[in-house]
């Protein structure tokens, strides 16, 4: 199925590749394409193409994130990530690849946007439900935008010819996104868009989106003009409409190899999987796993740009030894880094593509939303909304923590916290202290912290480095300030670059 999905896409990129190529108006291309439920198909599966891809959320976007989080390190021609002093020019080349990357999936998805209204040989039923699944892409994108360089050009189907084009505000990108994720919410089914395969969002991935959107505005509400403090209640409802669903279910695990059947190269979908980035063994395409080269859990290698200390890292150090996770995500493995270094081997694949001038293309799926990640969303929001820890914010908690031990996530089990040991500040701390182990190697630590505004007092507990508020965010690329000229270099680009 993996396979068949990733053809999928790539028919889609050539047969845009042929419509370039054809020596024909360019409006009567346009016309003459975006009618049918087959083009119209092809046309949202280009969306998915930029954003796959190595320079994407590939390997440049996780690797990006994972060398920011309080738990790890970087090494090589990553080690200034970890420093928190700006990016060196190779890491800024990474960055860059990722905005252009996301901008291109944009520029697919506004295409869908632009042109489905006139389509005339498909149905209302397809044509709502496609709609709703580009603007799902278009908000998500956005969304990774706007977390990671603050107020960005807002690019639609309106303005996708103009070049020139200002630096939005926060809250005018965060207005695009939720016009678009409450579209997608209501247009979206059960399952998924008409005969697409597994790896397609449904409206419980918009639910689950707007949930998380929520929290972000609601933790973050000096970025917006008008008062967002209803939001925590909003997150609370989208996740808990998600879990009354009945439609997830968290993966049951005995031993620590067993998280191999949520993570594994070979998993196609399980109960879990709410929204992922889909794989193959595909050279260019495949997500990289940053294990070492001489234990062969990357076929053609691996990579090992990032590490953590099992010593030097009091998170790590203090990690319970009994939680399966820690022996599923971490292994020792000694270089120049010292003894007490571990690598992560979250995502190994020791049948990944071989690299052939690029990186090798392993089959393991990128978790962008599941179950366990809509848990703990609703476990904070639950326990923000109410003011005090509640009984339904502690089980979501509780179901995380029991499966991390081996236990039935949906039964009480000895490792239970009790929520008489917890006020509201205390509760949040083990919500973020679960999710920060749950989530590991993910790229969603980082976010995290910054969201709850801790990241340069984590980074100074557990790193003792200063980080200065201007390396939070990332520079605006040189392909955007260079030739856009809307933006000004001296006012435009962000603090620090």
């Amino acid at each position: 199925m993996k396979q068949t999905f990733l053809a999928i896409l790539m028919l889609a990129t050539l047969a845009g590749c042929s419509d370039m190529l054809e020596e024909k108006p360019k409006s009567l291309v346009v016309e003459n394409f975006y009618q049918t439920k087959d083009e119209l198909v092809a046309a949202v599966n280009a969306i998915y193409v930029p954003m796959r891809t190595d320079g994407g959320f590939g390997i440049n976007y996780p690797a990006q994130q994972e060398g920011m989080a309080d738990y790890g390190y970087s090494r090589g021609s990553q080690t200034d990530v970890s420093g928190y002093q700006g990016l060196l020019p190779q890491n800024v080349s990474r960055v860059q690849a990722v905005w252009e990357n996301i901008y291109q999936s944009i520029r697919n998805a506004n295409l869908v946007i632009a042109n489905l209204p006139n389509a005339t040989q498909v149905s209302e039923a397809d044509a709502t439900a496609l709609m709703a699944e580009a603007k799902y892409l278009r908000a998500m994108l956005y969304f990774v935008l706007v977390r990671n360089w603050k107020g960005v050009p807002l690019r639609t189907e309106t303005n996708m010819e103009e070049l020139a084009l200002p630096r939005a505000s926060i809250e005018e990108v965060y207005n695009l996104i939720l016009a678009d994720v409450l579209v997608a919410e209501a247009g979206l089914t059960d399952k998924t868009s008409p005969d697409l395969a597994a790896g397609r969002p449904n409206k419980w991935a918009a639910k689950t989106l707007l949930a998380e959107i929520y929290m972000t505005r609601a933790s973050t509400p000096q970025d917006f003009s008008e008062d967002v403090g209803d939001e925590w209640a909003l997150a609370r409802d989208k996740a808990q409409e998600v879990i009354n669903s009945g439609k997830y279910a968290l993966v049951q695990v005995q031993t620590s190899e067993d998280f191999q059947n949520i993570f594994g190269p070979d998993v196609v979908s399980t109960p879990e999987e709410i929204f992922y980035l889909k794989y193959s063994h595909q050279q260019g395409f495949g997500l990289v796993s940053y294990a070492h080269r001489t234990k062969l859990y990357y076929g053609p290698g691996g990579v090992y740009a990032q590490y953590t200390d099992t010593v030097a890292n009091p998170i790590i150090a203090n990690w319970d030894r009994a939680d399966l996770r820690r022996k599923h995500i971490l292994y020792p493995d000694v270089f120049d880094k010292g003894p007490t270094t571990v690598l992560y081997r979250k995502y190994r694949d020791p049948l990944a593509v071989a690299p052939t001038g690029g990186v090798g293309g392993a089959g393991n799926d990128y978790p962008w939303y599941r179950y366990a990640d809509l848990l703990l969303f609703h476990a904070e929001a639950a326990a923000r909304a109410a003011g005090t820890p509640t009984a339904e914010a502690l089980e979501s908690l509780n179901q995380v923590h029991r499966r991390a031990y081996g236990y039935p996530s949906n039964a009480p089990s000895p490792v239970d916290f009790d929520i008489a040991d917890y006020d509201l500040s205390g509760f949040i701390a083990q919500v973020v202290e679960e999710r920060g182990f749950e989530t590991m190697y993910e790229g969603k630590r980082w976010l995290d912290l910054k969201r709850l505004g801790i990241a340069v007092q984590r980074i100074k507990q557990v790193k003792n480095i200063d980080v200065a508020e201007k390396h939070l965010f990332w520079p605006i690329p040189d392909s955007e300030m260079l030739y856009n000229e809307a933006l000004d270099p001296l006012t435009d680009q962000n603090t620090g670059y």
